[in-house]
């Protein structure tokens, strides 16, 4: 069975430098595949608080993770450098999709790939809300 190529470098907009750590390997010497998750949660929400979109402690709104997943190419292990591409996918009204892939520093070909989907909502009603004009022309940015 073959599968699509993963995407290449030229599909992200930015990048997030993050370095392996001791415990993130797991007994079979490489990166286990739930640290992949908090990767691309660190360079969403690392981005968002970059654009100064994102005030964690008091912002409204907030974003909810709906969907997430995970396609894997290549084997990472500590101690080793990693980059993390970001792009918006699909942009809706309240929610927003992002892909990732995580490359070995300097690598031409992703060692994996995944998507992250958040629904924006307000935070007491933990209701779905539009995206505030200043949140959509950011993340136009990164499509």
């Amino acid at each position: 069975m073959s599968r699509d190529p993963l995407r290449p470098r030229s599909a992200y907009r930015h990048w997030t430098p993050i370095t392996t750590r001791w415990h993130d390997n797991d007994v079979y010497g490489h990166v286990n595949n739930t640290v992949y998750y908090g990767w691309f949660d660190t360079a969403v929400n690392a981005w968002l608080v970059e654009a100064g979109l994102l005030d964690v402690a008091a912002g409204d709104p907030i974003g909810l993770v709906v969907e997430t997943g995970c396609r894997y190419a290549a084997s990472l292990a500590f101690p080793q450098k990693i980059e993390v591409g970001l792009a918006v996918a699909k942009l809706g009204t309240s929610s927003v999709t992002y892909h990732l892939g995580i490359f070995a520093e300097g690598a031409a070909d992703a060692a994996a790939e995944g998507h992250f989907t958040h629904v924006y909502v307000g935070r007491d009603s933990r209701r779905p809300v539009p995206l505030p004009a200043a949140w959509r022309g950011m993340l136009e940015r990164l499509i």
